[in-house]
């Protein structure tokens, strides 16, 4: 009940005094170089569509510092689009997924913020559903799922699939989350809900974004599924290995004891 008085002193789908919706879009990235410009432009088409003319939306980078040269794409199309919306934030290293949102969000000016991956699994096409979704339902949350129908993941082989599958399985029998893609990490959340949220997390990496959920779910928000076609990454590699999958087996099991 405090956290619904926080988080709902703002109606929902409220809007600026000029009429408009702002969303803020955070990207964590290491050595996405060749990546992140095909995400700028497919956001821009994105953002163009009928439904959100009257909205705003930015972008904001959040660089771990990526030996690539990450950062410097961003400064080119920064220049290139003339676009102040286009925010890059760079830290000094590889400091994890978790921080790197919570970095994000001291940047972010919209209403609303969108996770997204910057690898281009996540599509930003379904960006005007989750729009669409969250001014249906007035929910407080809106998160894609590969696993209920009209979703599913293309690219992956069948030990990736199989992990997927596992990892979720025994998050939803340990912890009961009430959504049927916990590890998913595109998202769309009221910002004062995110915040006050992220505030209570503990965990880092790919366990934040589970945490997130159980603690939504916990606190009695409402939270709506989108169905998203997941297509692995194209250029570069995947930063999913075997210390990732030990620190998600210690995280689930920490958060089966404690939240």
């Amino acid at each position: 009940a405090r956290l619904r008085a926080v988080v709902g002193s703002r109606p929902a789908g409220a809007r600026l005094a000029s009429g408009m919706t702002k969303f803020s879009v955070i990207i964590p990235t290491y050595n996405e170089r060749r990546n992140i410009g095909i995400l700028y432009l497919l956001l821009r088409d994105a953002f163009a569509h009928p439904k959100l003319v009257d909205d705003q939306f930015e972008v904001i980078v959040v660089d771990d510092a990526s030996p690539d040269g990450t950062g410097e794409v961003v400064r080119s199309l920064q220049r290139e689009y003339g676009d102040k919306n286009l925010l890059l934030r760079q830290r000094n290293g590889k400091l994890g997924l978790g921080t790197a949102y919570v970095h994000g969000l001291e940047s972010a000016t919209g209403e609303f913020v969108i996770i997204m991956d910057a690898d281009l699994s996540h599509h930003p096409c379904a960006i005007p559903k989750f729009i669409q979704e969250q001014r249906y339902s007035r929910c407080d949350v809106v998160t894609g799922t590969r696993y209920v129908r009209g979703g599913g993941v293309s690219g992956w082989d069948t030990r990736r699939k199989l992990t997927s599958r596992v990892a979720n399985y025994l998050a939803h029998v340990l912890l009961n989350p009430g959504v049927s893609d916990l590890t998913g990490s595109y998202r769309l959340y009221r910002k004062e809900t995110m915040l006050t949220i992220v505030n209570k997390v503990k965990s880092k990496g790919y366990v934040f974004q589970m945490e997130i959920m159980v603690r939504c779910k916990k606190h009695g928000l409402h939270v709506r599924e989108v169905p998203i076609s997941f297509v692995d990454r194209v250029y570069g590699s995947s930063k999913l290995g075997g210390a990732e999958i030990v620190g998600y087996l210690k995280g689930l099991i920490r958060l089966f004891l404690t939240v």
